[in-house]
Order: C-alpha cells, then structure tokens, then sequence
C-alpha cells in the first residue's frame, strides 16, 4: 500500500512540475514543430576525414567526458555541438600544423540521440514506459505499448507535453474518447521527447 501512495505522490508531482513550467494549449499540437540541428552527445561514433590525410582520418567514440582524442591535437571537447561546428573547429586548429585543412566529421552511430528522442508515458497506466520514438507513431500507440490505463485513470484529463520552439506546452488528451468512443480528434501523431502523462481520477 505504501508502495502504491509513493507512486500516486510521485506522478502528482510529475504532473504539477509539468504543468507549471509548461504553457497549456486548447489547440491541437503545432505540426511545424522543427527539429534541432543533431549535436554530439556522450557514446556517439564519429568518423574524422581529413581530405589528402589520411594518417588524420580515422573512427572514434566521443568519451564520457566529452571527448575525443585527435592527432596533433589532442583531447578535443566534442559534446553539444553540431557535426559541422566541430568540422569548422578543428579545421581551424588543424591549421597551425597543416595547410588548409579540409575536414569532415560524420556521425556513424548517433548512440545518444536514443535517449534524448525517447517518448515517455507516466500516471495511471498499467506499466509506464519510456520508449524509442518511431516515426508514425500516436498516443493510441503509446497508451497501447503501457498496457493501457489503470481502473483509476481519469483518462480525458490526460496531457501531451511537448518541445516546441516556443518552449514546452501541454496539449489536453482526451484518452476516454479515443479508447471506449473511438473519437481519434486527440490522437495526436507523436514527435520526438514527447511525454504524456495521465492523472488519477479524483473519485
């Protein structure tokens, strides 16, 4: 019982957080949301081209500390920048050692994109999930994948959030609608980093 009150607060907390730091919608989620530039992040696989160089090009894993480790240069801060930005420092850098550098940085393996693009559901559901985005996906598809609500949800007070360029917003859901009446108004198509959080009913 003790276990069930800690994960009621818990979700209750989520929820108040959320919708404190979030501007809450009546409209549908905007669907010209643009997607960040990809930066660098902690396990990703970087192929370093130095054009004409190819003692300088070789494959590397950016370090949990951020960094890589590249000839001449040494340990090189790599973490939350784009591809090109680096491209752009370490031509720049390369510079005092060889004559007008080319280099190209190409991420083979975005291993924390993963993470950061995961979409999450959390509150009265059978079993809360954080989960790969998959294009095409939808809220019916999520609330799926966690079993469903509980008996105790208050499905229609349900709330998207989501990172817009205008900061997050919330977007009301109506999850009773769409799973007992079939009315699909509210099931939104989801974008990466969105969480949908459902409350517990009040009665």
């Amino acid at each position: 019982m003790n276990k069930f009150f800690i994960i009621i607060f818990s979700v209750l907390l989520i929820a108040s957080c959320s919708s404190h730091n979030a501007t809450l919608e009546n409209s549908a989620p905007e669907e010209n949301t643009t997607m960040a530039e990809y930066e660098i992040g902690i396990g990703d696989q970087l192929y370093i081209n130095v054009w004409q160089n190819p003692d300088l090009s070789l494959s590397m894993l950016v370090r949990p500390d951020g960094k890589i480790s590249v000839p001449l240069l040494g340990d090189v801060s790599a973490v939350g920048i784009p591809a090109e930005e680096l491209s752009t420092q370490l031509s720049k850098r390369l510079s005092q050692f060889i004559r007008s550098p080319k280099v190209t940085v190409i991420v083979t393996s975005p291993v924390s994109a993963e993470f950061f693009t995961r979409v999450r559901i959390t509150g009265a559901v059978q079993a809360p999930q954080s989960i790969p985005y998959r294009q095409g996906m939808t809220i019916l598809d999520l609330v799926l994948q966690a079993g469903s609500l509980t008996p105790f949800a208050d499905g229609d007070d349900a709330i998207l959030y989501r990172k817009t360029n205008e900061g997050t917003k919330g977007y009301p859901v109506k999850l009773n609608r769409i799973i007992k009446q079939g009315d699909i108004s509210t099931n939104y198509e989801l974008r990466p980093s969105d969480i949908l959080i459902v409350p517990e009913s009040v009665f």
